[in-house]
């Protein structure tokens, strides 16, 4: 006998009972939402190991490839800090993500923590993964057969590692659902945009990481300041998304990302113009051929050669000018065309 349910209906003074099937009230119940059901991922057993799992071994990954570079003894050179700096500060944000999570201490938090973990991922593994091709571009081939290059390959072995621990925590998170509001900034166009911008403002950081790559003159000190600006204007607009800034003031939260992104293009503009102008213009004492620069001499094998990076600088500012571009006239549509 199928199960049943008594329905009243009343119609002015008459009432009515009917009796409606309960298989079809099952069929018209609401079903779960995608973050409940993510909730139910997240709070999973298995779920919460294996992201663990993920996080010690990044963190034996870039502790890893840190201590070997300093057994290396080559770490006081200014090209090696970009790399060690990196390391150091995915180990160390991982670690205090673990160390929240076996505490407990999500709640003691001012936004949504488990926003948090999964930006930080993405941006971990474009960090270390940008680390290891520049590390074993620019210092493996430079360095003679023994010990040290051994160490700096395992060390760029490690990070690597480390960059594949990343990803997969950020393909274990979406895989386990985690979209809806969650994910919800870094799956949008703008949230795609911030990651480029920021990840390709740290390979021009890299770069320029030592001062022989630009000479002391204001106009390269402006390029560089525009570099440092942009990479911190971007990463803030990362955490007004990271903290559902978009939900609570949706309108001022478009006019400032319209705000940071116009800020951002003037800024580039003005390197994109003066960084080739005054590194590769002779008039201004730049060096317009490679050939000219001693560094790229056969005879210094061990040193990078520094037009090289340059030219690198130059070519990455004018694609990240073309990310902010884009990111600008997303957020005018926003502003001044949304319904």
């Amino acid at each position: 006998m199928p199960l049943t349910r008594a329905r009243s209906f009343s119609n002015g003074s008459s009432a009515k009972t009917t009796v409606i099937p309960l298989t079809e009230t099952l069929m018209t119940m609401p079903t779960a939402t995608p973050s409940e059901s993510s909730s139910s991922c997240l709070g999973s057993h298995i779920w919460i190991q294996i992201l663990r799992l993920l996080r010690v071994l990044q963190l034996l990954s870039t502790c890893a490839a840190f201590s070997l570079v300093v057994s290396m003894g080559t770490w006081r050179e200014r090209k090696i800090y970009w790399y060690m700096f990196a390391w150091a500060f995915c180990f160390i944000v991982t670690l205090l993500i673990l160390i929240v999570e076996l505490r407990k201490l999500e709640s003691r938090f001012p936004f949504y923590w488990y926003n948090f973990p999964i930006n930080y991922a993405c941006y971990a593994t474009l960090v270390c993964l940008s680390a290891s091709i520049l590390f074993g571009a620019t210092c493996i081939q430079f360095l003679p057969q023994g010990p040290t290059r051994d160490n700096a390959i395992t060390a760029t072995a490690f990070s690597c590692i480390a960059a594949v621990a990343y990803a997969t925590e950020v393909a274990w998170t979406w895989a386990c659902h985690l979209r809806g509001e969650i994910t919800r900034f870094m799956r949008t166009m703008p949230g795609v945009l911030k990651l480029l911008e920021s990840s390709m403002a740290s390979l021009i950081l890299g770069f320029i990481s030592g001062p022989q790559v630009y000479q002391p003159h204001p106009a390269l000190l402006w390029c560089v300041a525009v570099y440092y600006i942009c990479f911190i204007l971007a990463i803030v607009a990362l955490l007004l998304g990271l903290v559902d800034f978009d939900n609570r003031q949706p309108v001022l939260f478009r006019i400032s990302l319209l705000g940071l992104s116009l800020l951002s293009v003037l800024l580039y503009t003005s390197a994109v113009v003066l960084w080739p102008l005054y590194q590769f213009s002779e008039k201004l004492g730049g060096q317009p051929q490679r050939s000219s620069d001693v560094s790229c001499s056969d005879e210094l094998p061990s040193t990078i050669c520094t037009w090289d990076q340059q030219l690198t600088v130059a070519i990455l500012t004018a694609i990240n000018l073309l990310v902010y571009v884009a990111d600008m006239v997303y957020w005018a549509l926003q502003v001044f065309v949304r319904d």
